[in-house]
């Protein structure tokens, strides 16, 4: 009797597979690296990655990190596009390359390209959620503790990508502890692995409502909505990371901010203000032509619903795709509004007493630059 054939699986050519994966979500590849040895290396490969992140840019997987700390630190990722009280679409995560930040406050300062900021007491940390990796970046001479900052309205931070360069750079303008009226404007360059101070006169404070809101990172720049004590005006501040150089953008002509709680951010795929009024009549503005000061406009006008939460203290995180709102409501409680400003849920961590922070990011394989740890 003849032996049966072994049937074997049609074999696949690699560019196909390679296409294949490429069109995956990141949750996926992260376990398919456990496939093999060869899918291991594809996936972690430089270029597979940043292919992998350019392909999927105009369908990004967004989540919202927070950190709760209370007598240790706690760091959950929520699916941007699920609801906030979603067990399913909810992760816990670990900051295992940080003890030696234990029991110091820890901040959140940024995210660009899947990678978040964190300012410890002792070091600055750049680490992807999605896979893990991380670096510990030294503070600048002029850094100071995320206690000394945390009100410090003389104070703008910001991270962000060149991609001319491939290079990330956290941008720090911050005033002399030792020199009154004296600031110092710098960025640290991840290849370089050193910060560079920027010379000039620099007359600018922060003026958001929200005085730790680090800057809006849009469009190859970074924002934040800024006081030019010189001039006595509101202004837009931003900080070209291509050119490394400052920038100053005028608001809304029409536009009456001096009685709002104002902040720089990102709506839908537009550079926008928000402003609250103390009746919590919210107005959001864009500039639908980017750097066209005439291209102000404003788009909605809402009355946030506060019959269930205290408006007080609310700072804005990102818009989802179909345009709701979600926020942090003092520092305790993540809430989402639509946009008409109604309440749709709202997450609550009360039982911290430092409150929560949050931040968006987009999923990614990518690593970094320079040499990284991994966790």
């Amino acid at each position: 009797m003849e032996e049966k054939k072994k049937k074997t699986l049609p074999s696949l050519p690699e560019e196909l597979i390679i296409q294949i994966l490429l069109r995956l979500p990141v949750k996926f590849l992260i376990r398919f690296k456990c496939v093999c040895k060869s899918w291991f290396s594809l996936i972690s490969d430089p270029h597979f990655t940043n292919s992998h992140f350019q392909l999927s840019a105009a369908t990004p997987t967004r989540r919202v990190l927070f950190i709760v700390q209370s007598q240790y630190v706690e760091t959950e990722s929520i699916d941007l596009e699920a609801s906030l009280n979603s067990d399913s679409s909810s992760t816990s995560l670990y900051l295992n390359f940080m003890f030696s930040e234990s029991g110091y406050e820890l901040e959140i300062k940024g995210s660009c390209r899947g990678f978040i900021l964190l300012h410890g007491y002792f070091n600055i940390y750049l680490w992807n959620p999605s896979t893990g990796i991380h670096k510990k970046l030294p503070l600048s001479r002029y850094g100071c503790t995320c206690s000394t900052y945390t009100y410090n309205r003389n104070y703008f931070y910001g991270f962000g990508y060149d991609h001319l360069t491939d290079d990330y750079l956290l941008v720090s303008l911050s005033q002399d502890p030792k020199l009154a009226n004296t600031k110092h404007f710098e960025f640290f360059s991840l290849r370089a692995n050193t910060w560079k101070e920027i010379e000039g006169d620099f007359p600018y404070c922060n003026a958001s409502d929200d005085p730790k809101r680090v800057g809006t990172l849009f469009n190859g720049a970074i924002y934040w909505y800024g006081f030019r004590h010189d001039l006595r005006y509101d202004v837009i501040v931003a900080f070209d990371l291509m050119e490394r150089k400052l920038l100053e953008m005028g608001l809304p002509d029409d536009a009456d901010f001096e009685t709002k709680d104002c902040d720089v951010w990102v709506f839908g795929d537009f550079l926008s203000l928000w402003a609250m009024g103390n009746d919590n009549t919210t107005e959001i503005w864009v500039m639908k032509e980017y750097k066209v000061h005439s291209s102000w406009t404003k788009i909605l006008v809402l009355s946030i619903n506060c019959n269930y939460i205290d408006t007080d203290y609310f700072s804005l995180i990102c818009s989802t795709k179909s345009g709701d709102i979600i926020g942090s409501q003092g520092g305790t409680r993540l809430v989402k509004y639509n946009d008409r400003g109604e309440l749709l849920e709202h997450l609550s961590y009360s039982y911290s007493p430092h409150g929560f922070q949050a931040a968006m990011y987009t999923e990614s394989l990518l690593s970094l630059p320079a040499d990284s740890e991994q966790a």
